[in-house]
């Protein structure tokens, strides 16, 4: 990637990256905040781009897509997220290759992960994704769920539990986000409170992170922002 092609994925990491500092500095936030760059259907030579800029954080949609793209960059120094939905037939691969699941949300998936997963590895970082506007499209558990779903999770031996991930609906009103936001971030405070560990609340992304940064997220979803609008 050459010319005008890296010259935007630089302009555009630095334009994220800036705005997610001047979001927490504005939230008054003193913790950190993980941007996640979110690399479904884009080449492997936009990914090596950004990396090569700093970003080691990357999130895919489809695991096949992304297993081709981790063997084609073969850099040990990344970390990969899942945060598509999971079937239950590719928790193998999930387990032997993602660093993170973000979209755990139903217990079927629990035992095979936790299996599948190398004891010589580091446990699997989960996140439980919770549909928290009720959508009939989205994946993930109701709020009701999470508590049941996540004293699971704390006792599968190759999974670590860290926290929640949401994907709001896109309302065009941010304040009807600004309270799906703010929903999150009571069944967070919850789930901090009743365990050990929890540290992530996954949420926003290119057209409402600053948002959500503002309501306590602590890892943000980033695309478009990052590579454009995608391909397909």
């Amino acid at each position: 990637m050459r010319g005008l092609a890296m010259n935007f994925c630089e302009t555009a990491y630095r334009s994220v990256t800036h705005r997610v500092a001047a979001a927490r500095h504005s939230a008054g936030r003193l913790d950190e905040v993980t941007l996640l760059a979110v690399s479904k259907t884009q080449p492997v030579a936009a990914i090596r781009a950004v990396a090569a800029l700093g970003q080691r954080v990357f999130g895919e949609n489809y695991v096949q897509e992304a297993l081709a793209k981790q063997r084609e960059l073969a850099d040990p120094t990344l970390e990969w997220h899942l945060i598509g939905p999971l079937q239950s037939n590719k928790c193998r691969e999930v387990a032997e290759h993602f660093d993170w699941l973000q979209s755990l949300d139903r217990t079927k998936l629990i035992e095979p992960l936790s299996r599948h997963r190398a004891t010589a590895s580091a446990p699997l970082n989960v996140l439980i994704q919770v549909n928290i506007d009720d959508e009939d499209s989205k994946s993930g558990c109701t709020p009701a769920q999470v508590t049941a779903l996540a004293d699971e999770i704390t006792a599968a031996p190759n999974l670590r539990l860290r926290g929640l991930m949401a994907i709001p609906a896109p309302a065009p009103d941010l304040e009807r986000r600004r309270n799906a936001f703010c929903r999150m971030r009571a069944l967070f405070d919850e789930l901090c409170a009743s365990r050990v560990g929890i540290d992530t609340l996954s949420m926003g992304m290119s057209d409402d992170f600053e948002l959500a940064i503002a309501e306590g997220a602590t890892m943000v979803r980033v695309g478009t922002a990052l590579f454009g609008a995608r391909s397909r």
